[in-house]
């Protein structure tokens, strides 16, 4: 080290090495030095001991239970962006009480009773928790180590919230899905000027068909009841007969094209054209890639289910085959799935992805045991993306 100094001045020496103690000295330049050039020497001393806080490292497909009870059954749960859990338990029937447990991996910071007949866990597109109840959904807000609830009116929320599928910085992205019509588009509404456009008409040409043709074998009575619903509303005849009717017949599948977000691109599985869309985040269209996943499903067990990695963004592929649990990492940039990996239990359900980690809740078959939520470490090592600006969102949605 090389420095210039004037004499009489008092000078700071620090050093620091990750194998050494940390050295700190001061010297004073001699006012009488005859040399121009001053030599010091300094011995640093070797760390001996360097302790650090425990760490537990599990193998990929080792299951590990994260949460149990000898007194409440797990019946769903939402992982918070910082990694605390809220957990909807039960301890004999969720129609007969339940219960909000705000779980951080090993202690529960918090335990709120649901005087409501609770359903299931969500969150909406910010991310946000919700309890979607049998007459309201109850938003849940945390604070630290408490929880607090605030209530909605149900079709508010299926109305309004429910349909927005994800945001980024200025956008919303959302559709205008209906379980009892064969087609639907995806939209996205710039929240600065408050414009909409369309990314995206998924339909299933062969479904339409079928639907709009149950208008010719309904009986006349029903004819009548279906021309004048157009009449009042406007929509065609066959719409109203085929919503009414035909979606009440085994043939009748609901539609199932994913969106998701990541690093400001968009993906969209179009399985009725057999491709993967992508789009940046304006809607404007980049690739179409071929996919064949969802092809003979009673051979691969496909589960018609998608689910995001909200750390990663990365997206996975679910197939049953006899009970156990098949995740396939989908490659979005050929739309192949190059591998399974298989859970570890068998009728293992409520799967999420988080941080390269599978969890589930499961009991084993035909046992009074509790319901406990379990989570197995995938054989990946992806790094963290950007699937929203503020929270993280997962975007699939349950047939």
């Amino acid at each position: 080290m090389l420095f210039s100094a004037t004499k009489g001045e008092s000078v700071s020496f620090s050093f620091t090495h990750f194998k050494f103690n940390p050295l700190s000295r001061n010297r004073k330049i001699p006012t009488r030095a005859k040399e121009d050039t001053i030599v010091y020497t300094f011995n640093m001393e070797f760390i001996r001991e360097q302790l650090i806080d425990e760490m537990w490292v599990p193998a990929p497909g080792v299951p590990r239970v994260i949460f149990k009870s000898d007194v409440l059954h797990v019946s769903d749960y939402e992982i918070l962006q910082n990694g605390d859990m809220l957990l909807l338990t039960y301890p004999k029937q969720l129609k007969k009480g339940s219960r909000l447990l705000l779980y951080d991996g090993k202690d529960v910071k918090g335990n709120f009773e649901i005087d409501a007949v609770a359903e299931e866990l969500v969150h909406d597109f910010r991310g946000n928790p919700h309890i979607v109840c049998k007459e309201e959904v109850l938003g849940v807000y945390v604070d630290r180590n408490k929880v607090g609830l605030a209530t909605l009116e149900k079709d508010y929320y299926m109305k309004y919230i429910a349909p927005i599928v994800d945001t980024n910085k200025t956008k919303l992205y959302f559709s205008n899905f209906n379980k009892d019509y064969p087609a639907f588009d995806y939209y996205s509404m710039d929240r600065l000027d408050s414009a909409y456009t369309r990314i995206l008409e998924i339909e299933d040409e062969l479904m339409m068909e079928l639907y709009r043709s149950e208008y010719k074998w309904v009986d006349v009575r029903t004819k009548l009841w279906a021309k004048n619903k157009e009449i009042q509303t406007g929509i065609d005849a066959e719409i109203w007969v085929g919503m009414n009717y035909f979606t009440q017949s085994i043939y009748y599948k609901e539609l199932y094209a994913p969106l998701f977000h990541r690093n400001d691109t968009l993906f969209v599985f179009d399985y009725y054209k057999d491709f993967l869309r992508i789009f940046d985040a304006d809607g404007n269209k980049l690739d179409s890639i071929p996919i064949y996943h969802h092809y003979d499903k009673r051979h691969t067990g496909w589960e018609s289910k998608l689910i995001q990695d909200r750390i990663t963004g990365q997206v996975y592929a679910i197939f049953d085959r006899a009970g156990y649990i098949y995740l396939g990492w989908v490659d979005t940039k050929t739309g192949a799935i190059n591998q399974h990996v298989r859970l570890e239990h068998r009728y293992a359900h409520d799967i999420q992805v988080f941080g390269n980690h599978v969890y589930y809740i499961y009991r084993p078959f035909e046992s009074a045991q509790k319901k406990y939520l379990w989570k197995e470490r995938l054989p990946y090592d992806f790094g963290s993306a950007k699937i929203q600006e503020s929270e993280l969102v997962n975007t699939d949605r349950d047939e």
